[in-house]
């Protein structure tokens, strides 16, 4: 059994649930570093399968002003460093084809943003990898799009993919979260994610000084998502975290504060203990008679 399959079953059979979890961006190497360690030795704690996230390129950000990251090839140096010093695998996320065959040489999870859900040029590029493929569901798409969007990776020859549910479009600056999403995507037949950080922003919905526009968000919502989201029963949870969130270049708005995590994890996985969330309930509709 090759390693990336390895990985997937391990994190299929994950119990309460695993975790991808990091900061949004590569800010500099001794952050990445310190907070890679900081995250597994609380995982560690709880006992959950730790997935280290952060990206190289934010290639879709709202304004071209914006900071975007190291890039791919220094980016990846880093995040092999990461990989090797703490012995945890690494998710990150790719926007073009070619990146692709690079990034799996040292992700062992590609992840394909909500805006190329549907790509297939890249999804098939992604699965040819041979990695573990996390599809984030379009803003604008339905749950099941998802089959479809899982199927192209299957039929590209590779098995081992998972779809993660980051919010639906609620008018021009806003996002819901519908937590029947959540047991629809079961359709794709592959572990289920739940975002509860991405999905808690308002897409260019904070004003600049000096003109132009941001994403904003609503942290204080994240535990009500992250609560939810365990209690349906998801497998994994993917959750970015910062340790000085209102000094994030990116996506502070909805980064977790490093200084919450532990607080947030042991509720978490309280609740997920107790829930039968990932059992289907048999309705029995026959009648009932005194």
């Amino acid at each position: 059994m090759d390693s990336s399959t390895m990985l997937y079953n391990q994190l299929k059979s994950s119990e309460p649930f695993f975790l991808l979890a990091g900061p949004n961006v590569i800010e500099s190497e001794e952050h990445i570093m310190y907070m890679a360690k900081a995250i597994k030795s609380l995982t560690s704690k709880f006992g959950l399968k730790l997935v280290f996230k952060s990206s190289f390129d934010k290639a879709n950000r709202t304004s071209s002003k914006s900071f975007r990251g190291p890039g791919m090839i220094e980016g990846l140096k880093i995040l092999e460093k990461v990989k090797v010093a703490y012995d945890i695998p690494i998710v990150t996320d790719v926007h073009e084809i070619e990146q692709c065959e690079p990034v799996g040489r040292v992700a062992d999870i590609i992840q394909i943003p909500a805006f190329l859900c549907r790509q297939t040029d890249l999804l098939v590029a992604a699965a040819k990898t041979g990695k573990i493929i996390n599809i984030k569901k379009g803003q604008f798409c339905a749950p099941s799009v998802m089959v479809n969007s899982a199927e192209k990776i299957r039929l590209a020859g590779n098995e081992n993919v998972m779809v993660c549910e980051r919010g639906t479009m609620f008018g021009y600056n806003d996002l819901i979260v519908d937590p029947r999403n959540l047991e629809w995507m079961r359709e794709a037949n592959c572990p289920i994610v739940a975002d509860v950080t991405h999905s808690l922003q308002q897409p260019a919905g904070r004003k600049l000084e000096g003109g132009g526009v941001a994403s904003g968000g609503l942290r204080e919502l994240i535990p009500c998502i992250a609560r939810t989201a365990v209690a349906v029963g998801v497998d994994g949870i993917f959750m970015e975290v910062h340790n000085d969130p209102l000094n994030a270049p990116v996506d502070g708005p909805t980064q977790w504060p490093l200084r919450h995590l532990e607080e947030l994890l042991e509720e978490l996985v309280a609740i997920a203990r107790v829930s039968k969330g990932k059992q289907r309930f048999n309705i029995d509709l026959t009648p009932v008679h005194d």
